[in-house]
């Protein structure tokens, strides 16, 4: 123990150090002088402000620079870490009112450069300097049109250097998501610039990287994570978009992506028009990316039962989708929840079991609630989680002992549907497998679940409970006899049922909303483990 404490000790001791040298060196003059540029092309492509429509969420008013105060918008040392990434990236320019004066506009922008025209590690993030770059390039009716030429050169100059830095930095920055703008930011740049063999091929270059880095073979996100696969199709579109408005030949792999995001768009999207709560997922309501598709021309479809390590089986009323994937590689698990086997079943558009969503803030307490097993609904031994999470200062946690799936079968028919299922999440230290069978009889309009905790050593004496969460709006009861549990789905009658089993009903918290928290109950299965192999049965049949 003293050893490895050592171990860790020297590695953290070593880790600061060179943070600290690499801090020096981006703050000196050799780094300065080697990301200046020496020649000043000029600026011959702007994009249309409305291709970052699926981005941005905008101020139905819009907002005058003159609303601005403009002597002391730079001045404010007091803002918050949100507040100041906001302010420094610019993006709030996409919700000025193009009346706005330009003048003023890039008064601002002026004052900028002169604050920041070394790198700062506040101010010169990959993720900041990205933006920033897409935001001032795409909004050039109001920061570059009608300037002088002194500011001309100015502007294009800080725009050349900060490009240089995020080609210098991009690779070493810890997430994948930066990676992503940073990359979109270098492609855009040498659109606009028309650097076809500089930046524009550096971008592509480094994009590809990240594909071949972050992708599975299906062309899903290796974090399993449903958040991230939009984010990574609404950035991989915006990309082919500027290429086409500029007139610029687009990269076939940049067709292909789209086409294999797009399949996993619809599969988790598209054919229910409901948000699945795996994996980092919150209710995102993408009905306006829908229409931004549309308008471009993007039409995805994707009838497939499985993908990206989840099972759906949709008709046109009922949908049951279960997350039968092993978990992801720690360098990938950032956002990743244990929920191995939880499940999800849609009628007529609403919830009838769902997760309880994530709280995506890491450095509150309530990331890593939930995180655990217990807020999905699956089964949880030992008030355990199916997988090991380990944070460490500062970062969001990550999977320290993972899951792997060892069994899975899929059966979609006419009239009966099944998913089946087993993961080892339990098995190193317990001995246990957790196998999940779900039936579903549509013309009884009747699921039958089955959760087997299997173990070949014996077992003894291990708590163990299965959740059933439900959504904040939906009423439950139990009947009299204690035999069954009613739900009230909007006016929609179900019951649900496990004979020889302890019922109740639990309160909970539902996350479903980005950082946000509301009161909710779960229907829970309590019971303890013995020496033999168990089989928890339960049924939820429409009324």
């Amino acid at each position: 123990m003293v050893f490895i404490n050592l171990l860790n000790f020297i590695n953290n001791t070593y880790l600061f150090s060179k943070k600290r040298i690499c801090s020096l060196y981006l703050s000196s003059n050799l780094y300065n002088r080697k990301i200046t540029s020496t020649i000043i092309n000029s600026l011959e492509y702007s994009p249309n402000p409305n291709l970052l429509n699926s981005l941005i969420k905008y101020d139905k008013k819009k907002t005058n620079i003159e609303n601005y105060s403009l002597n002391k918008i730079w001045d404010n040392k007091d803002l918050n870490e949100k507040d100041y990434k906001n302010l420094n990236s610019f993006f709030w320019l996409f919700s000025l009112d193009l009346r706005s004066s330009k003048k003023d506009t890039q008064n601002i922008i002026s004052q900028w450069i002169d604050k920041n025209h070394r790198y700062d590690s506040r101010s010169w993030e990959v993720d900041i300097v990205a933006k920033r770059i897409i935001a001032w390039t795409s909004n050039t009716r109001l920061t570059f049109e009608d300037s002088g030429s002194d500011y001309k050169n100015k502007f294009n100059g800080i725009i050349k250097k900060q490009i240089n830095h995020l080609i210098n930095e991009i690779e070493r920055s810890e997430w994948v998501d930066d990676k992503m703008i940073g990359c979109a930011a270098i492609i855009l740049t040498g659109l606009s610039y028309k650097d076809k063999d500089g930046y524009l091929r550096i971008g592509l270059s480094l994009l590809r990287k990240l594909v071949k880095f972050s992708f599975d073979n299906d062309g899903f996100p290796k974090s399993r994570s449903i958040r991230q696969l939009c984010f990574y199709l609404k950035y991989f579109i915006l990309i082919r978009e500027w290429f086409k408005e500029s007139q610029s030949e687009i990269p076939d792999f940049i067709n292909e992506n789209i086409y294999y995001l797009g399949q996993a768009y619809a599969f988790t999207w598209k054919n229910n028009k409901i948000d699945l709560l795996f994996n980092g997922n919150n209710e995102t309501n993408n009905i306006d990316f829908d229409h931004y598709l549309k308008k471009l021309g993007y039409n995805f479809k994707n009838q497939n039962n499985e993908l990206g390590g989840y099972a759906a089986l949709n008709s046109k009323k009922t949908s049951l989708i279960m997350d039968v994937g092993s978990s992801p590689d720690r360098k990938f698990s950032s956002n990743y929840q244990a929920g191995a086997l939880s499940f999800e079943i849609i009628s007529n558009g609403k919830k009838l079991i769902c997760n309880s969503g994530y709280f995506q803030n890491h450095h509150h307490q309530l990331n890593k609630v939930s995180k655990s097993s217990a807020v999905h609904s699956s089964l949880i031994l030992d008030d355990r989680s199916s997988c090991k999470l380990n944070k460490t200062k500062n970062e969001s946690s990550k999977i320290s002992h993972g899951l792997k799936i060892l069994k899975k079968d899929i059966v979609f028919e006419k009239n009966y549907w099944k998913i089946n299922a087993a993961h080892d999440g339990y098995l190193k230290q317990y001995g246990v497998i957790h196998e999940r069978e779900i039936e579903f009889y549509p013309e009884q309009m009747k699921f039958i679940g089955h959760d087997k905790i299997i173990s070949k050593n014996g077992l003894k004496n291990l708590k163990f409970d299965i959740r059933f969460h439900l959504e904040p709006n939906i009423k439950i009861m139990k009947t009299q006899d204690n035999r069954s549990i009613l739900i009230d789905l909007d006016g929609e009658g179900w019951k649900f049922k496990s004979h020889n089993n302890n019922m109740n009903i639990d309160n909970g918290l539902y996350f479903g909303r980005k950082d946000s928290f509301l009161d909710n109950q779960n229907i829970v299965i309590s019971g303890m483990t013995n020496d033999e192999n168990q089989t928890i049965k339960w049924e939820i049949t429409k009324l």
